[in-house]
């Protein structure tokens, strides 16, 4: 299994944002302090703002801070809503599985237990736990200055 690049920079988005609280951050500055393309980190963002994990504010000043207390962000939830995790193998569609030995073939329910496993895993783990104070974090990070 491996997660896409979009799930990634989701989680280094609200991670940063979480070792900043209550401030305002720029996408340019979760760009820099990862080296990842802002372009990429905008979508992420925008999506994060819609389903409520951020909260973005528009203009010269603008930037994007988490949506709700880090404490109430589920990673399991987080990665579920982000992550197309829906057609992990092509058997778990059946409008479009072409899969000669679908029904017989033992591998779609261990896969299905497989990643049902791997999000139990990260269920229950919030956003607080994996940052903690931050500051560990923060020090691997380039010293930026926020507005």
């Amino acid at each position: 299994m491996r997660l896409t690049a979009y799930s990634n920079y989701s989680m280094r988005i609200l991670m940063y944002c979480a070792m900043h609280p209550g401030q305002l951050v720029r996408i340019q500055d979760v760009a820099t302090a990862f080296d990842i393309s802002k372009a990429h980190l905008l979508k992420a963002a925008r999506h994060l703002g819609q389903l409520g994990y951020l909260s973005t504010v528009r203009g010269r000043s603008g930037g994007i801070q988490l949506g709700m207390a880090a404490e109430r962000i589920d990673i399991g939830a987080v990665i579920r809503a982000v992550e197309d995790s829906g057609e992990f193998v092509e058997c778990f569609n059946s409008s479009t599985n072409s899969c000669p030995i679908a029904g017989t073939c033992k591998l779609t329910g261990l896969f299905r237990r497989g990643l049902e496993a791997f999000y139990q895993e990260l269920d229950g783990v919030t956003l607080a736990d994996l940052v903690g104070t931050g500051t560990e974090l923060r020090s691997r990070l380039p010293l930026l200055e926020l507005a």
